[in-house]
């Protein structure tokens, strides 16, 4: 995994688990579905990385 898509995978799921985490403590739904959909494209881009490594072998 390269050094800069790991470290945005990393940035795009900590800052949406923030939101997910802000939105449900203010009530916001709409702020925390946001953080959670966020949090999800982290995941996905830190385990496609992941993939194209083990193939990179």
């Amino acid at each position: 995994m390269t050094a800069g898509e790991k470290a945005k995978a990393k940035a795009e799921q900590t800052e949406g688990k923030a939101k997910a985490v802000l939105g449900r403590a203010t009530g916001n739904d709409r702020m925390a579905a946001e953080g959670q959909a966020e949090k999800s494209t982290g995941d996905a881009r830190e385990a496609k990385e992941k993939i194209k490594d083990v193939f990179k072998r």
